[in-house]
């Protein structure tokens, strides 16, 4: 393939799900501008009618809201309890919770909500994500797998009518369809991290499958409305995290991935996932980040791309450290699993540097 780039931020074509128009723009690019014409008054007043369709069921909780505690799902949460529903927060508990994380979580919870911390076999834990690695090239996915799937687990086996998500990620990120409330499974076979992940891929020798039920739980669907928050109020991480703030939410001292001290802060290990990328789509964290502020006219695409050649792309060594202990591998080991994930369509090795490059690569100055 050849790897374009969007003429107005800095996401490439290689990133999973993005489409560009015939001149070069990315949809995440347009659907900011088409969303500036959206009247999100009268977007409220549709979350007005469904919290009172809602409410009229009279459960004992109106909804379910899966949470990390981040900037994000304390804006969640906060925006529930202002339009009056009876919530359950629910929260899986990554096995390497960062302090920072663990603050911000309480925090959310003292805005006044009932709280599960879900806690997950941490053997069984370790032994799905290093699965994980090896077979999709991504420490994430048995976290949100289990995120998803207990999510509705849990809205179903307790008869909750909605389950309230954050901002659509596609929407944000890939394709970008403007008018999608709902989550739904067509969403996430296409969209969620998940990468479409089946109980059937964990099967393996050291793994019991009966123990993989923590991961993929049985239940008898009771069909919950599940919907995107940010489909009914305009979201911007910056405002965000402003909103946030001033209801307790602390950021970190320096960002762990990407541009923000504000994101991807409860976990030690979501900082890998996001760096994997790099082999695999010749992109990072910090590129969805500086695309966000481009669009937001809070940087130019100019600028963007000489913070990408000043930072370069180097692995969250300390997280990566973390992870091998806890998985039980060496760091060769965890580099030529990664190394297999290499997308050789836009990476080119030179013989003469003995250095790996990404062919046609945005920042021509970048040291490789």
């Amino acid at each position: 393939m050849k790897l374009e780039w969007c003429k107005k931020c800095i996401l490439p074509n290689s990133k999973p799900n993005i489409l560009f128009n015939k001149d070069g723009i990315c949809y995440p690019c347009l659907n900011f501008e088409k969303r500036k014409k959206i009247n999100w008054k009268k977007r409220a007043d549709l979350f007005k009618k469904l919290v009172k369709k809602i409410k009229n069921k009279k459960k004992n909780y109106d909804c379910l809201i899966p949470v990390s505690g981040g900037k994000d799902s304390t804006w969640q949460t906060s925006m529930a309890l202002k339009y009056g529903l009876r919530c359950l927060a629910f929260t899986w508990k990554p096995i390497a919770r960062t302090p920072i994380g663990e603050k911000n979580l309480k925090n959310l919870i003292n805005l006044g909500i009932d709280h599960i911390d879900w806690t997950i076999n941490p053997k069984l834990e370790k032994k799905m994500m290093l699965v994980s690695l090896k077979k999709f090239g991504s420490t994430a996915i048995p976290m949100h797998v289990a995120i998803h799937n207990i999510s509705r687990y849990l809205s179903s086996k307790l008869e909750i009518p909605l389950v309230l998500w954050g901002e659509n990620s596609d929407q944000e990120y890939g394709s970008g369809k403007l008018n999608i409330f709902n989550l739904n499974s067509i969403w996430r076979k296409k969209y969620s991290v998940t990468q479409n992940a089946k109980m059937s891929d964990f099967e393996v020798k050291n793994i019991n499958k009966k123990e993989l039920l923590s991961f993929f739980p049985k239940y008898k669907d009771f069909n919950s409305k599940e919907v995107f928050l940010g489909s009914f109020f305009k979201w911007d991480p910056k405002e965000t995290f402003n909103y946030s703030k001033k209801l307790g939410f602390i950021e970190d001292i320096k960002p762990r991935i990407g541009s923000y001290k504000f994101a991807d802060i409860d976990d030690d290990f979501i900082s890998i996932h996001h760096w994997i990328k790099w082999y695999k789509f010749g992109f990072t964290r910090e590129f969805d980040n500086l695309s966000i502020e481009i669009r937001s006219g809070r940087i130019t695409r100019k600028n963007a791309i000489k913070l990408i050649t000043k930072n370069l792309n180097l692995p969250p060594i300390s997280d990566v450290k973390k992870f091998c202990i806890t998985t039980g591998i060496t760091e060769k080991k965890f580099f030529k699993i990664i190394d297999k994930f290499r997308n050789k369509k836009i990476w080119n090795y030179d013989n003469q540097i003995k250095k790996w490059k990404i062919k046609n690569f945005i920042a021509k100055n970048y040291n490789w």
